[in-house]
């Protein structure tokens, strides 16, 4: 948390780029003093509809841990991320995110002193937001969340979307299936 809290501020201070990060109450102790909740052009806050986050025109990346909800929360809002995964089906996610769908990037963990540096953190937000490779990474993010949205429609080319019309096959599979008859 501390490289993460001084890499944003450093950031926050060199470049013209805001930040939001949420940080849990139980987490808000591992926070360096010397790091202000509020600046002008930061916010370290508790809690936030992070979908209503995602949506905002002005989101420029996403750094997450990757899990599931998040990653799909991403997809479907166009938003390139910054990944950093911690454990479970995180890397995995990671993996796809980076590597298959080509919507992020994968922040270095530094195997020496076990974290990811401030430096390198610095990195992935100016990589992101700022580089040829950032901007690529932006085309894909919004083209993948057409895909996303064309599959959940309901008033897709076929009348329903993939997911939509697979959804609906599971839930009529259930009510014509023997044993959920009485």
């Amino acid at each position: 948390m501390r490289e993460i809290a001084f890499g944003l501020r450093e950031i926050n201070n060199n470049n013209n780029c805001n930040f939001l990060w949420v940080v849990r109450a139980t987490e808000e102790i591992k926070l360096p003093k010397e790091i202000e909740k509020e600046s002008e052009k930061g916010l370290i806050v508790t809690w936030c509809s992070q979908l209503k986050v995602l949506a905002h025109e002005a989101i420029g990346c996403f750094v997450t841990h990757c899990g599931w909800n998040s990653t799909l929360e991403s997809l479907s809002l166009g938003v390139p991320i910054i990944a950093m995964p911690q454990w479970s089906d995180q890397a995995t996610n990671a993996k796809y995110i980076v590597d298959v769908w080509k919507v992020g990037i994968r922040a270095p963990f530094d195997d020496e002193k076990k974290i990811v540096t401030r430096e390198a953190f610095k990195c992935c937000i100016k990589e992101t937001m700022e580089s040829e490779k950032g901007k690529e990474i932006k085309k894909n993010a919004i083209e993948l969340k057409g895909l996303v949205r064309r599959v959940v429609s309901v008033n897709d080319i076929d009348g329903n979307g993939s997911s939509q019309k697979n959804v609906m096959e599971f839930v009529n599979g259930l009510f014509t299936s023997k044993s959920c008859k009485p």
